[in-house]
């Protein structure tokens, strides 16, 4: 059933994220492969959150060359990513994430853990696997999961339940078409707002599917999108160059010389984008265009993920919005506010539509919106056993 993935019927109407049928049991023998940064929140107290972002859009890359196609089981969380392949390519998939668990400590000083386990493994604690495939654009598709199998593997790898993969520290990932090379996107509208909502239980009763309906009805069809309809503006140098540099640096090649080729290639990628003159078969304006088109700055992981470009006045609403529901105890949600976006592009060929582009907030976004969460929660937590020992005493 290696097609299982490739043969799921797609759909472009966004709030069916919500609606179970849209989504497919993964088969037990299938794999789950999950992988994040160690302590990305002090990464982003430090100022490293593109670097952050880097190395969770460097897994994604190296399992996809690995496999030989973008077209597979995968979401982008900022700090990391989870996939799902068939059981004959799990040797690639632990190969692919234990290359770039070492060249991740090594080029960007982070540390990575990932760790694989089969969905039937997930079934037997309790929860499921289900995906669905979402097609934002004519040339892409991004995998959806609801069943709260993967928020289950997530925190089982965090608490050290899951063996880890191998690290490899002399076998370096193939990253090709991994770029950094936007400068942060500012809101236009003031603020950009990541969000993560999840729901307390199945997450497939009518209370939550009519919030999420509330949040994409209050954003609007096609409004908060942190990429401008005709493209991000792109400067020079990017403030990826050094990023970039690490990914693009050839083994015996020194930082410095990697650098100096990085920054002369973007450079005529600049010139040649902005003057928005076709090149061969490259066309500027498409590409451009096809960037905001191919984002992923909505998504859909055991709940719902966002960064969104919206007003002050929306982004009070949204949150107050999201604590009325909590405080109905449907759901748990954190927030963090942003000026501006990042992108993070793999890009197999700038002539062809199928290149791929996270967004995720600048200052910390879904890294900060999970901790701000996960405090919630404690305080939630907290505040009921206060109230049951107040109520014992």
């Amino acid at each position: 059933m290696n097609d299982f993935y490739a043969s799921l019927p797609t759909f472009t109407a966004f709030e069916r994220i919500v609606d179970a049928d849209a989504y497919r049991a993964l088969p037990a023998d299938w794999v789950i492969g999950i992988a994040d940064v160690v302590s990305s929140t002090a990464a982003v107290a430090q100022g490293r959150y593109k670097a952050v972002n880097t190395a969770g859009a460097a897994v994604v890359s190296a399992v996809a060359n690995a496999l030989k196609t973008l077209d597979f089981a995968y979401v982008f969380t900022g700090d990391g990513m989870a996939c799902a392949v068939a059981p004959s390519l799990e040797g690639n998939l632990r190969l692919a994430l234990g290359a770039t668990v070492g060249w991740v400590g090594a080029a960007l000083s982070l540390e990575l853990r990932s760790a694989v386990v089969t969905v039937a493994q997930i079934r037997e604690a309790g929860h499921d696997v289900r995906v669905a495939r979402f097609k934002p654009s004519p040339h892409v598709t991004y995998a959806m999961f609801s069943g709260g199998g993967l928020a289950w593997a997530e925190a089982a790898l965090k608490s050290g339940a899951l063996p880890q993969v191998e690290r490899y520290d002399n076998k370096h990932p193939d990253l090709s078409g991994l770029s950094c090379r936007f400068k942060p996107i500012p809101a236009q509208e003031g603020v950009m707002l990541s969000l993560i909502v999840t729901p307390r239980g199945t997450g497939a009763d009518a209370s939550f599917r009519e919030l999420v309906n509330d949040l994409l009805t209050m954003i609007g069809a096609g409004a908060g999108r942190p990429v401008p309809i005709e493209g991000p503006n792109w400067g020079w140098p990017p403030d990826g160059l050094d990023a970039e540099a690490r990914l693009q640096r050839r083994p015996g090649q020194s930082l410095l010389m990697s650098r100096i080729t990085v920054g002369l290639r973007t450079l005529a990628a600049a010139v040649i984008v902005n003057l928005g003159r076709p090149v061969g078969g490259f066309s500027p304006k498409r590409y451009r265009a096809q960037i905001g088109e191919n984002s992923d700055f909505r998504k859909f992981e055991d709940g719902l993920m966002m960064t969104v470009d919206c007003s002050p006045a929306l982004s009070d609403s949204i949150e107050a919005r999201l604590t009325e529901a909590r405080g109905q105890g449907f759901i748990e949600f954190g927030i963090h506010r942003q000026d501006s976006a990042l992108l993070t592009c793999i890009v197999p060929s700038p002539s062809l539509p199928g290149h791929i582009h996270f967004v995720d907030g600048a200052g910390g976004g879904y890294t900060m919106a999970a901790q701000n969460l996960k405090q919630a929660r404690i305080r939630g937590q907290t505040m009921a056993q206060s109230e049951l020992s107040g109520a014992l005493g």
